[in-house]
C-alpha cells in the first residue's frame, strides 16, 4: 500500500494529501493573520470514497492546533460537518460572539 503524504502548501493557500506522487485531496484556506477560513475541501473524483477529505482536514486542523496562533472558521460545509463529528477539536474554532 502506498503511503499518504501530507503537505502544507502556503504559496497555494492549501493543505494537500498525496498518495505516492498523486494528489488525492486538498483543503483550501484564507489566512487573515488571526484566523484561517477553511474554504474548500476537495478530493480528486477518482479517489473519492476512501476518507481522504477527512484525513486532510484532520491533519490541517492538527497543524493549526500545533501552531497555536490561529483559530479556524469552517466556511466549507464539509469542514463544518467534520467539526460536528469531532466536537473534541472545537476549541480551535473562532468564537462567533458579536
Amino acid at each position: 500500500m502506498t503511503a499518504l503524504t501530507f503537505a502544507h502548501e502556503p504559496d497555494a493557500a492549501r493543505y494537500a494529501l498525496y498518495k505516492g506522487s498523486q494528489l488525492v485531496s486538498t483543503l483550501e484556506y484564507n489566512d487573515n493573520g488571526t484566523s484561517i477560513a477553511m474554504t474548500r475541501a476537495f478530493t480528486v473524483p477518482t479517489h473519492r470514497g476512501h476518507g481522504y477529505a477527512a484525513e486532510v482536514t484532520d491533519r490541517a486542523v492538527a497543524d493549526v492546533e500545533r501552531r497555536g496562533d490561529r483559530t479556524v472558521v469552517p466556511v466549507c460545509w464539509y469542514v463544518a460537518d467534520w467539526f460536528e463529528e469531532h466536537p473534541e477539536r472545537a476549541g480551535i474554532l473562532r468564537n462567533r460572539a458579536a
